[in-house]
């Protein structure tokens, strides 16, 4: 298994447990990238400590902050707003250059559905 599959798994599972998505914001607003395949995906992480790893290793990202979104405003709020501008969800993206899985927001919510085991 990659790095970027265990890092999206981890997404999941960490997200259950805290009921917490972590984004990262600056005065422009949150971040956006377009990856290989010309899709434009919103990274998310699964805590604090994943997303100041990013901010604090990727020079672009180093006048952003982590903001903390509840899960139940991400799946209600943020997931049918970004199905509906045609982005992804990047997932823990991590590294030097920020790269993970990236999903549609309806496949996201599957993997949380099936995961808790119930829907939203």
């Amino acid at each position: 298994m990659s790095i970027s599959a265990i890092n999206a798994d981890a997404f999941v599972s960490e997200v259950l447990d805290g009921a917490k998505v972590w984004g990262i914001r600056d005065k422009g607003g949150f971040p956006t990238s377009t990856n290989a395949s010309g899709e434009t995906a919103m990274p998310f992480w699964s805590s604090e400590k994943r997303a100041m790893a990013v901010i604090e290793t990727v020079p672009a990202y180093r006048d952003f902050e982590p903001v903390p979104i509840a899960l139940s405003e991400f799946v209600d709020r943020w997931l049918p707003g970004l199905k509906k501008d045609g982005l992804h969800c990047g997932l823990n993206w991590s590294g030097k250059r920020a790269t993970g899985y990236d999903l549609t927001p309806d496949r996201l919510l599957a993997r949380l559905m099936a995961s808790q085991g119930r829907s939203y």
